[in-house]
C-alpha cells in the first residue's frame, strides 16, 4: 500500500488503482505534537467487510515509535481488539527490541490544524466492566470513574453528567480538593465510535500532572 498524500481530517491511500481514505479522530490542545523514528499501522473502516475493519501493519518496524492511524467511524468493538494485537506483537518481541520505543494515535488536532498524538504505549485493555484490578498508585488518593455509555449518559462515580460539562465538572473537583491525589479510570461501552474514545481519552490527559494520574487498565464493556 502506497501512501499518497496526508490531509489534516483524512489519510488518502492509493492502492492498485484504488483511493483509500481514513478520517483520523479529531482532538483539540495536543501536548505531544511532534514524533520522530516512526513507523505506521492503519486500521481502515471498509464497509465491504464483515466486520468494517482492516487492519495494515506491513511497514511497522519494532524498534521504532509505532503510530497507529484509527479510523475514527470504527467502534471500539472493532478497533481495540486489532490494537491489542499490535500492542502483544511489540511487548512479545524477542529480537530487535527497543525498550525506549513508544505507541500513539494519530490524531487531527483542530486547534493547531495539524497532527497531535495521544501515547497508549502502557494502556491494558480489558473487555469487561471495571473489576477489581489494582493499581498501588490507587493508594491514598480520590478515585474518579469515568463510564461513558454514549454521548447522552456520562458517568463521574456514578453522578450523570453531560458530554459538554466534563472538563467543567473535572475541573471543578480537582479544584476543590487542590491538595488531593486524584486517580482516574475510565471505561467505555464497546459500541462507541474510536472518535468518542479519543475524545473521552484527550479530555482527561489534558488534567494529568503530579497530582491527577490515569489508570492505565481501560475497560471495554
Amino acid at each position: 500500500m502506497k501512501y499518497l498524500s496526508l490531509f489534516i481530517i483524512t489519510l488518502v491511500f492509493f492502492s492498485c488503482g484504488n483511493e483509500r481514505i481514513l478520517q483520523l479522530p479529531e482532538i483539540e490542545n495536543a501536548t505531544i505534537t511532534e514524533i520522530h523514528d516512526v513507523s505506521h499501522a492503519y486500521l481502515f473502516y471498509d464497509e465491504t467487510k464483515e466486520d468494517s475493519v482492516e487492519l495494515n501493519r506491513k511497514n511497522l518496524i519494532s524498534t521504532t515509535n509505532w503510530l497507529v492511524n484509527v479510523d475514527k467511524r470504527l467502534t471500539l468493538e472493532q478497533a481495540i481488539p486489532k490494537i491489542k494485537f499490535l500492542q502483544d506483537k511489540k511487548r512479545n518481541a524477542k529480537m530487535h527490541k527497543n525498550e525506549a520505543a513508544k505507541n500513539y494515535y494519530t490524531c487531527n488536532d483542530k486547534s493547531i490544524q495539524n497532527l497531535g498524538f495521544l501515547e497508549f504505549t502502557d494502556v491494558a485493555y480489558h473487555f469487561t466492566t471495571i473489576n477489581s484490578i489494582k493499581d498501588s498508585r490507587e493508594n491514598n488518593s480520590v478515585k474518579l470513574h469515568i463510564d461513558f455509555k454514549n454521548a447522552d449518559d456520562i458517568y463521574i462515580n456514578q453522578k450523570r453528567i453531560t458530554k459538554s460539562n466534563l472538563s467543567n465538572d473535572l475541573n471543578e473537583i480537582i479544584t476543590l480538593s487542590s491538595n488531593a491525589l486524584f486517580y482516574i479510570t475510565i471505561s467505555v461501552e464497546k459500541t462507541n465510535s474510536f472518535q468518542d474514545y479519543i475524545w473521552l481519552k484527550n479530555t482527561v490527559h489534558s488534567f494529568l500532572n503530579a497530582f491527577v494520574i490515569m489508570n492505565n487498565n481501560e475497560f471495554i464493556y
